[in-house]
């Protein structure tokens, strides 16, 4: 029997196990295990939106695994035995496993700055955002701070803007939103933030977070009754811990065909990967994360008919970004993720990144009937990764 176990079921963890359920269906030798710490599926795209306070539909993983074969058991990685090949959940359970598939992803880098990790929210899962809608809800006025200019705050800091027009929002962070943007795309983000009241305070670095601030570089300061933190991320030490070959951020350094360079029978995707191409090492996106995970799917489907993995190549297409629910900004890029000429605005806008948005978890069921679908499902980037 051929155990393969995959660790966690976000968007890359789901996807390498309906492909690969997909591809192996006709086996009675394989046997697929996903381990993930709660039944709920999360939209991690959509975190936003939960957090201001929109209901979004309750997604089960052991409903989007229902007929693919593939057990699911709910619990904590507590640990990771790489030598072993043995998996620890919630320091109770051992699953012994022949390959593994390290899909556990990041969270917020709340250890770089004094005061994140008490004072402030995050957005690493539903419950933390349901944590914040309900903070949100209960405030009569006041001032929320935003920490971090990137993709993800420009989003949150539009939406609670938009579903909470009675409170202050202010952006803080070193870039100027959507930096890298060309400036038609950066001009009409700019010009819905402020309509929806948001005020940006870009080129500062936060210093501390307080209970009722938030301290920047040279002195200054912002007043804030609610705090959301969405600077940086991190991988937790689990990888590392187990032996495993991780760079400075702990991700798990990758071979070309994504198989962890110490333990080739771990296979490592989305964001708790160091994944390189020619242009870099990807970052982590729901772009990226699935692609990864069907390939690992389809690498490991190669390995068990004897034959080798091939590379990995994947190229960006865009940067979707919501600016509430009546206006967006889609930026295409080159593959190596460096902006196009090319960007859409407004209702157009909303359309194609609620399409993206929608079409993470119904794609799990056509993984799963129709496998080869997966193999054409993303760019490639042609000479970008060549």
């Amino acid at each position: 029997m051929n155990r393969i176990v995959i660790l966690g079921a976000g968007y890359a963890g789901l996807a390498a196990a309906t492909s690969l359920a997909g591809r192996t269906r006709r086996r009675s030798d394989v046997r697929i295990t996903v381990v993930n710490a709660d039944e709920r599926f999360t939209e991690r795209l959509r975190l936003h939106q939960t957090a201001s306070g929109q209901r979004l539909a309750d997604l089960r993983i052991p409903d989007l695994l229902a007929g693919a074969g593939v057990e699911f058991v709910r619990g904590w990685v507590t640990g990771v035995d790489a030598a072993a090949r043995r998996v620890r959940i919630d320091d109770e359970r051992v699953l012994e496993y022949d390959r593994l598939v390290y899909a556990l992803g990041a969270v917020a880098d709340t250890a770089a700055v004094p005061g994140v990790d008490e004072n402030a929210y995050t957005l690493d899962s539903a419950h933390d955002a349901d944590l914040l809608a309900r903070r949100l809800a209960g405030l009569g006025g006041g001032t929320v701070v935003v920490c971090g200019s990137g993709l993800t705050g420009v989003e949150c800091a539009a939406e609670i803007a938009e579903r909470h027009p009675g409170l202050d929002v202010v952006l803080v962070g070193r870039q100027e939103p959507g930096a890298t943007m060309t400036p038609g795309a950066r001009a009409h983000l700019r010009r819905a933030l402020a309509r929806l009241g948001v005020r940006v305070v870009s080129g500062v670095e936060v210093v501390k977070v307080l209970p009722e601030s938030v301290e920047l570089a040279g002195g200054d300061s912002v007043p804030a009754d609610v705090v959301l933190w969405t600077s940086g991320v991190r991988v937790p030490p689990l990888a590392a811990a187990a032996g495993l070959a991780v760079d400075e951020r702990g991700r798990i350094v990758t071979d070309p065909t994504l198989r962890s360079v110490s333990h080739p029978q771990v296979y490592a995707i989305g964001d708790a990967a160091a994944v390189r191409q020619r242009y870099g090492v990807m970052h982590g996106t729901c772009q990226s994360g699935m692609p990864t995970g069907v390939h690992a799917a389809l690498s490991i489907a190669r390995e068990l008919d004897g034959r080798q993995p091939r590379p990995f190549r994947f190229g960006y297409l865009h940067a979707p970004v919501s600016l509430g629910r009546r206006d967006a900004v889609i930026q295409f890029t080159h593959p190596d993720d460096s902006p196009k000429r090319l960007y859409l605005t407004g209702r157009a806008a909303v359309w194609y990144k609620e399409t993206v948005s929608s079409s993470g978890w119904p794609s799990f069921r056509r993984l799963q009937r129709y496998p080869a679908v997966g193999s054409f499902a993303w760019r490639r980037g042609g000479r970008y990764t060549r």
